[in-house]
């Protein structure tokens, strides 16, 4: 006997959801205007029974390979091989940017002095399953892109500073993911932790890669 609806868990039915208007726009069911409409009810909506009724009327039920597709398409760029011990970021007066497809060191140490820093982790590749990043900042401000589907763990504290830290707080539990821990203090500065691009960004290519794929 399965669970009623209203008894499952908001974010397990919210994910079946989507996966189901992304399944049925790859394949032509959906126009985009409707996938939009209501991708954007799903990642609102609370109630399960109106999560549900999004996709009701749809004849394409989620497969084998979708889900494994989405798993590959959503995991962080995990990859073998040997990477640095440490990175160093140091500004003064000025400000740098560390972004693309870098492979990221264990641990990665930031200085900043009247200036700012970019660290984008984007499209970065992980090498090990923690990443640690050590900042010092003063008077400047640094900003960390983080991938979808990784856990962060922030330790830093503040002097007449902030923390900003947008990070999921809930990542997908069947999907391998590094750890990134950032530690640190921010004097008279700001931290921001955040998504480069947002989930339904990333569902909404997700959704057009496998429509090409299909069509």
């Amino acid at each position: 006997m399965s669970v009623i609806i209203e008894d499952r868990p908001t974010e397990t039915v919210r994910s079946e959801v989507i996966d189901q208007l992304i399944m049925n726009y790859s394949h032509g069911e959906l126009s985009y205007e409707a996938f939009e409409r209501r991708l954007d009810q799903a990642m609102e909506l609370q109630c399960n029974k109106t999560l549900v009724a999004l996709a009701e009327d749809l004849p394409l039920t989620v497969d084998k390979a979708f889900v494994e597709s989405k798993k590959q398409d959503l995991a962080p760029n995990v990859v073998s091989g040997e990477t640095e011990d440490v990175e160093y970021m140091i500004n003064i007066f000025s400000g740098s940017n560390r972004g693309g497809g870098w492979k990221v060191p264990k641990e990665i140490r930031s200085f900043s002095l009247f200036s700012g820093s970019n660290i984008d982790l984007t499209h970065a590749q992980f090498t090990q399953n923690e990443l640690r990043i050590k900042i010092f900042c003063l008077f400047s401000g640094d900003t960390i892109y983080i991938p979808e589907n990784v856990n962060v763990v922030s330790k830093a504290f503040c002097i007449f500073g902030g923390i900003d830290n947008r990070a999921p707080s809930q990542v997908n539990p069947n999907i391998n993911t590094p750890t990134i821990i950032i530690e640190g203090v921010s004097i008279f500065s700001g931290i921001n932790i955040e998504l480069k691009r947002s989930l339904k960004e990333k569902f909404v290519e997700m959704a057009d890669s496998l429509k090409k794929m299909f069509s």
